[in-house]
């Protein structure tokens, strides 16, 4: 009986994922504000992987604009990422579909059942990320065609559990849609491990913010190259009664003024000089606009240096192309190993 041979072992591991991203590779870009726009989505997706754009803030009218200019650097398909507490998200699925978008992904917060239903109905596939098992059987009842799992180590917003984890408790118990995994993935050999685990694909996104393609500002990138593991950490929350949504990401002059100022408006409500929603939206807005300070203006030390924890595995700047294959090679290198030491 022939061999497979270790490329088409991995090609049937993640063919479900192929299947429903229309690519090469089971491989999606994780949705980063600033940094996925056009040039870094066209890239993902024309080296054979999965481009998404991430609305974040976007109004529907810049939305629009970006997905004409990346429609226009590529043939293949992009998807979009919208964030659910999006005060225009109706009008946001709206220009999607207006574009046959072929893929929406509803992120940040649990999308409702009208919104999927609606990107449904304009002949997009719904993508959700699911952060508990009940969650993700909710979800594919709502009518999510496809699963993201996301663990702690991802950079930005977090949940508390750890990728591995999450894998463990849902992907047995998942087989109505494709799963994905994303959140501390730096290498091929690991995505093969999911996939074997009974995933689909996985997503990626901090290894792609030190591509050529991207737009991050180079102060952004050489601080990503300088940084190893530990130093992309969650932010702390100092009181229980003014919550803080972890974001992780790399420690700088901002992280720990951040902390400093919890603590002025803590002890400020503490004197009565504050009401509880005015001190909770002091805290809120203390990020504001430090995203693009870093990304755009490569102001590294008062901006925001989100970051996931596989950042310590960015060595250098280079094209997506290389990188995709660096992934591939090393999941058919795992392969084409264990093979040699059973033969």
């Amino acid at each position: 009986m022939d061999m497979i041979s270790p490329r088409k072992q991995l090609d049937t591991l993640w063919q479900r994922g192929r299947d429903f991203l229309g690519t090469e590779y089971a491989i999606l870009g994780g949705a980063m504000t600033w940094v996925s726009e056009r040039n870094l989505v066209s890239a993902l997706s024309n080296a054979g992987g999965f481009g998404v754009i991430a609305c974040g803030a976007m109004t529907p009218e810049l939305l629009d604009g970006e997905i004409v200019a990346t429609a226009a650097l590529t043939d293949k398909p992009f998807g979009v990422n919208l964030i659910t507490m999006h005060p225009q998200l109706d009008e946001l699925i709206d220009v999607c579909l207006s574009h046959n978008v072929g893929h929406i992904i509803l992120a940040g917060g649990l999308p409702g059942a009208p919104a999927i239903k609606r990107a449904k109905d304009g002949g997009a596939k719904v993508v959700c990320f699911a952060p508990t098992l009940s969650l993700a059987k909710r979800l594919i009842r709502q009518g999510a065609d496809a699963l993201v799992i996301e663990g702690a180590e991802a950079g930005g917003h977090i949940g508390p559990v750890a990728t591995s984890i999450l894998a463990q408790e849902i992907l047995p118990h998942i087989e109505d849609v494709p799963v994905f995994i994303a959140g501390g993935i730096g290498r091929g050999d690991a995505v093969l491990a999911y996939l074997e685990m009974g995933a689909s694909g996985c997503q990626l996104g901090t290894l792609f913010v030190c591509a050529t393609e991207s737009i991050a500002h180079e102060n952004f990138k050489k601080a990503f190259i300088r940084a190893s593991a530990r130093d992309a950490v969650p932010s702390v929350q100092l009181d229980p009664q003014f919550p803080v949504i972890p974001v992780r990401a790399l420690q700088n002059d901002a992280t720990r003024e951040f902390q400093q100022t919890q603590r002025e408006v803590i002890d400020a409500f503490g004197r009565g000089e504050v009401d509880q929603t005015e001190a909770q939206l002091k805290i809120e807005h203390y990020w504001a606009g430090a995203l693009r300070r870093a990304v755009v203006d490569g102001d590294v030390e008062t901006g925001s240096l989100m970051a996931g924890q596989s950042v310590g595995m960015v060595k250098e700047e280079k094209p997506v192309a290389d990188i995709i294959a660096g992934l591939v090679a090393e999941a058919v290198d795992a392969l084409a190993a264990r093979e040699q030491a059973s033969g």
